[in-house]
């Protein structure tokens, strides 16, 4: 597989996501309990990150380090509705 593909499918599974990080990440514990939603994963395989704080990080999009959530449950706690939004639908 290339890394074209690779990150294609990176995007499909994590992009619009709501996570948390994994708390027994210590590197990530200033996230901790802090809902937010994938913005997209660049090309480095990091998902880009926005956690309600007007910045986006970059962590890496595998199970090892970020937590899905359920869509419903996590837009209760997300907070940040200024920032990136979803991706639209095809125009046309």
């Amino acid at each position: 597989m290339d890394t074209f593909q690779r990150i294609d499918e990176l995007r499909r599974e994590w992009v619009d996501q709501y996570v948390k990080v994994n708390p027994d990440r210590p590197e990530l514990l200033r996230f901790k309990d802090i809902v937010g939603r994938v913005i997209t994963v660049n090309y480095n395989g990091k998902a880009v990150i926005d956690f309600q704080d007007g910045g986006w990080y970059d962590i890496t999009a595998a199970p090892e380090f970020l937590t899905r959530l359920n869509a419903d449950e996590a837009k209760a706690k997300y907070k940040n509705i200024n920032s990136a939004q979803p991706i639209p639908g095809k125009a046309g």
